[in-house]
């Protein structure tokens, strides 16, 4: 896949994360946090055991060979995904997700500095410093 394929796949993933962000936190209002994840979780498993069926199983047998904390992705997005439920009535769709994206760039410049969880070294400087400034300002002005 090309550069302009990897970036419109980027854009419909964020499509999907506003819109996931915006119906959990319908769905928790009305019946709580923990059963908006369970539903969620639910529906996507299904999703997705469907997709490994047509696929005629999928690999999972090669789990084994992944790092053991990578198994740990799963209960990360049961907080990925709560969290969202919970922020998004609270703060509003834009609200939520500015602050939520803002840290996400600032741990992922970490993660990519340090090599932290199996990344590739990308160093921190100048330019990201700028840039990470520039947005915090952007949080400030549209949380405000």
């Amino acid at each position: 896949m090309g550069s302009i394929g990897v970036l419109g796949l980027a854009i419909i993933g964020g499509i999907a994360i506003v819109v996931q962000g915006q119906l959990m936190g319908v769905m928790t209002q009305a019946l709580g946090p923990l059963e908006s994840v369970f539903i969620t979780y639910w529906g996507g498993a299904m999703a997705v055991g469907l997709m490994m069926a047509g696929a005629r199983g999928g690999n999972l047998g090669a789990f084994t060979t992944v790092p053991w904390y990578t198994l740990g992705s799963g209960l990360v997005g049961l907080i990925i995904i709560g969290t969202i439920g919970y922020v998004v009535p609270r703060l509003g769709v834009a609200g939520g997700f500015t602050v939520i994206v803002a840290t996400q760039f600032v741990a992922g410049v970490m993660i990519d500095h340090y090599g932290w969880l199996g990344a590739v070294v990308r160093p921190f400087d100048l330019s990201k410093l700028i840039g990470l400034g520039l947005m915090m300002i952007g949080v400030a002005l549209l949380v405000r």
